[in-house]
């Protein structure tokens, strides 16, 4: 059996960030050989991540982040098991390269982004080598990107909401300020849809059968329902379609009417966002 002294077992806690205990151990099983100790200590953390798979990761981090020339923007979320770990300068500081990679290379799915390399680890090994050190089941579970003329992003205030807005190339001198305006707003009143017509068939169906029915509890007549649940369903247009929605910057006017007022030709493409624990 190796001599494993305390200066290797700090030299292998200050590489891979593991427990002083955990690094003894490792190198022990490794009889002394540091990189088949730093692979042990990689498999305990795929193992972990195993036995924690049933626990609940819902804090974490977002981030939503463009390329200086705002034609691509991503939209990211890692997630953990506590605020404490979410706050951990490592785990954010692996999120931001994880980030930076992702807007150089530009990934077009999840799979695509875990299977992106850094340090000469995956993204997805990467994720493993932090449950390893933390003891908390981690998950890289959302990724979105929008690809078009301009594209804008919002970052709230502890990262655990992020947006993501694409425009096309109107050539409006303040689309700077607009961008950051609706990717607020899409923050804060979370729209399901840009516009009525791109709310799917399944929900408008059943808004309507759900307005039927609050309608035939009132006791409304029934020759009524149908009328009834469609302006029901006009008002669930207002308050969750983004072009629909009262700004709020000013209530006096819809998103759609503040975008004609400042340019007729500004035509929203697409839209992210995404929550902690939402």
């Amino acid at each position: 059996m190796a001599n494993i002294t305390a200066a290797e077992v700090n030299r292998l806690r200050q590489q891979t960030g593991a427990g002083m205990m955990d690094c003894k151990r490792a190198l022990v099983e490794a009889d002394g050989d540091f990189e088949n100790a730093i692979d042990i200590l990689r498999k305990k953390g795929q193992k972990l991540a195993l036995k924690r798979a049933e626990k609940n990761a819902n804090e974490g981090i977002v981030l939503a982040r463009t390329t200086d020339d705002r034609t691509f923007g991503i939209l990211f979320m890692l997630n953990c098991e506590t605020d404490f770990v979410a706050k951990n300068q490592e785990f954010i500081d692996f999120a931001q390269n994880v980030v930076a990679l992702a807007l150089e290379v530009k990934p077009r799915s999840l799979d695509e982004l875990s299977a992106l390399t850094i340090n000469g680890r995956t993204v997805a090994e990467g994720v493993t080598d932090l449950i390893g050190k933390t003891g908390e089941k981690m998950e890289l579970s959302h990724y979105e990107f929008i690809a078009t003329d301009k594209v804008y992003a919002y970052n709230h205030q502890g990262n655990r909401l992020a947006t993501l807005l694409g425009f096309n190339g109107s050539s409006y001198a303040g689309l700077d300020q607009i961008g950051h305006e609706i990717a607020m707003q899409i923050a804060a009143m979370n729209p399901i849809a840009i516009d009525k017509g791109d709310v799917s068939k399944e929900m408008i169906d059943r808004e309507i059968e759900v307005g039927k029915e609050q309608a035939r509890e009132e006791g409304k007549p029934e020759e009524m329902l149908g009328k009834i649940a469609l302006g029901k369903l006009n008002k669930f247009y207002k308050e969750n379609t983004l072009l629909n929605q009262e700004f709020i910057r000013d209530s006096s006017v819809t998103v759609s009417e503040y975008l004609v007022k400042a340019d007729k030709d500004i035509k929203v493409i697409a839209f992210k966002r995404l929550m902690l624990g939402a």
